[in-house]
């Protein structure tokens, strides 16, 4: 059967996205555990495995509470963080699952952290804090050289691919990135699109890659129309595509 995806709400913006057949699923980033394990309850679901992408709490801290019930593998990066993984992956690496009948390649995605991964297959991405709709994540470890190899590694999936991210900011980065691009169209379309998606109490993903080039001002730092903002909020910022791309998230950080 195919994979279908639903979003389990927790924490105040994080989604721990579930992948399931109709009887046995997958979950991303538990943060939490309680909306996990009701929601496999309720819809009568097996555990497979866990899916990590950082070692954040936000991500990380229903794990303990969800393998005590259902003990699945744990995938996620080679990180010292995250001792519950019991099966570390690494850039290159590949994640096959029999139920739900699945397969990812792990793409190494750092920036927001030291230690990243991304989930690619089934024409789909699960990036966790990385890649956000309209945005990316805030460089708390990583560099910034770091961070745009990571969004152009991103940038450069197929346009149909569907980008699942752990947080729901999708307004507040059109905001701001209309300040940005105040002329872009498509940027215009999509804030119009997900404020009206958030009124009727809906969430705003997936978003896919082809229109995350066309409006995300993160994924378009050697645009010109993005390289003119940003030099004339930031004057003497620099020319280079990391030095632009530098400015763009320290303008974000302080919006």
């Amino acid at each position: 059967m195919p994979l279908s995806i639903d979003a389990i709400p927790t924490l105040e913006t994080n989604y721990v996205w579930a992948l399931h057949d109709g009887r046995h699923a997958l979950l991303v980033d538990p943060g939490e555990a309680g909306p996990p394990l009701a929601w496999l309850a309720e819809n009568e679901l097996q555990l497979a495995a866990l899916l990590i992408t950082h070692h954040h709490w936000d991500h990380t801290d229903g794990i303990d509470d969800i393998i005590a019930r259902h003990p699945v593998p744990v995938y996620g990066p080679d990180d010292l963080r995250i001792p519950q993984v019991d099966h570390p992956l690494r850039e290159g690496d590949h994640v096959e699952i029999d139920s739900p009948r699945s397969r990812f390649e792990i793409l190494s995605v750092p920036g927001h952290t030291s230690i990243h991964l991304a989930y690619f297959g089934h024409r789909l991405v699960l990036c966790g804090d990385t890649l956000f709709s309209a945005g990316c994540g805030r460089l708390f470890e990583g560099t910034p050289e770091q961070m745009l190899a990571s969004l152009d590694k991103l940038a450069d999936l197929p346009g149909d691919t569907r980008v699942f991210c752990a947080h729901e900011y999708t307004v507040a980065n059109c905001r701001f990135a209309l300040a940005v691009e105040p002329d872009n169209q498509d940027l215009k379309e999509r804030l119009h699109e997900v404020e009206t998606l958030r009124e009727n109490g809906k969430i705003t993903l997936p978003s896919n890659i082809g229109a995350e080039r066309r409006f995300n001002p993160f994924l378009r730092a050697r645009e010109p129309g993005v390289i003119k903002a940003v030099q004339e909020h930031d004057p003497g910022c620099g020319t280079e595509p990391v030095e632009i791309f530098a400015a763009l998230r320290r303008w974000k950080d302080n919006f």
